[in-house]
């Protein structure tokens, strides 16, 4: 009987890995949370598309929906093959300016909806803005977990995109009176900002 030194040794030999086989376990768990939780927010997009009334809002549903869909395709193409997708990943570019509505002003108590019908801009645009950041929080905690390099550039790539996505909602709500941004009075204010001071440690660390 031929034996090797590893087989003699009690030691397997080590085979390369194909390219779509180069995920380690808690990667793969963490890719099928992030594409399932990428299909629930286009399912939620579609759904909610019905409710909305304003052609504004519509277009940011519109955007964001192929944009996603297309950051799907593009997670999916990497993590099947291991290798480049077919497709770069692109940048998104909102397209609400970043001017912000400061105070608080009375409104009507928020509540869960009665009915389809109460199902209005301020509830999708709560909704949207509530699924675009969950999504971020899981891309992002995957990011740090990959160990397929090819993967781990298109996830770590597609974190700002969602966090634009999430600003231009936030944008979108602060507008219309849906997300209200309260301040502290001046002197509050002045004392949180100049809490912290720069440190004068000196490199290398003595």
């Amino acid at each position: 009987m031929n034996m090797n030194q590893n087989q003699f040794n009690g030691q397997q030999p080590q085979a390369q890995n194909p390219p779509q086989m180069n995920h380690g376990g808690h990667e793969l768990f963490d890719l099928h949370e992030d594409l399932s939780g990428l299909i629930g927010v286009l399912d939620q997009y579609l759904m909610m598309k019905q409710f909305i009334k304003d052609p504004e809002l519509s277009g940011i549903l519109d955007r964001q929906y192929h944009f996603i869909a297309d950051n799907y395709n593009i997670i999916v193409d990497c993590f099947t093959t291991g290798k480049d997708p077919m497709k770069p990943t692109e940048s998104y570019k909102m397209t609400q300016n970043n001017t912000v509505t400061y105070g608080l002003k009375p409104s009507q108590p928020k509540k869960p909806a009665a009915n389809l019908q109460e199902l209005n801009d301020d509830k999708v645009s709560g909704q949207m803005l509530g699924s675009i950041k969950s999504c971020a929080s899981l891309l992002t905690m995957t990011a740090l977990e990959v160990t397929n390099p090819v993967v781990r550039r298109v996830i770590a790539d597609s974190v700002p995109n969602f966090i634009e996505m999430a600003y231009e909602l936030f944008f979108y709500r602060n507008k219309h009176g849906y997300y209200q941004v309260p301040r502290l009075n001046p002197q509050d204010m002045q004392t949180m900002v100049n809490g912290f001071g720069k440190t004068t440690q000196s490199y290398p660390l003595q």
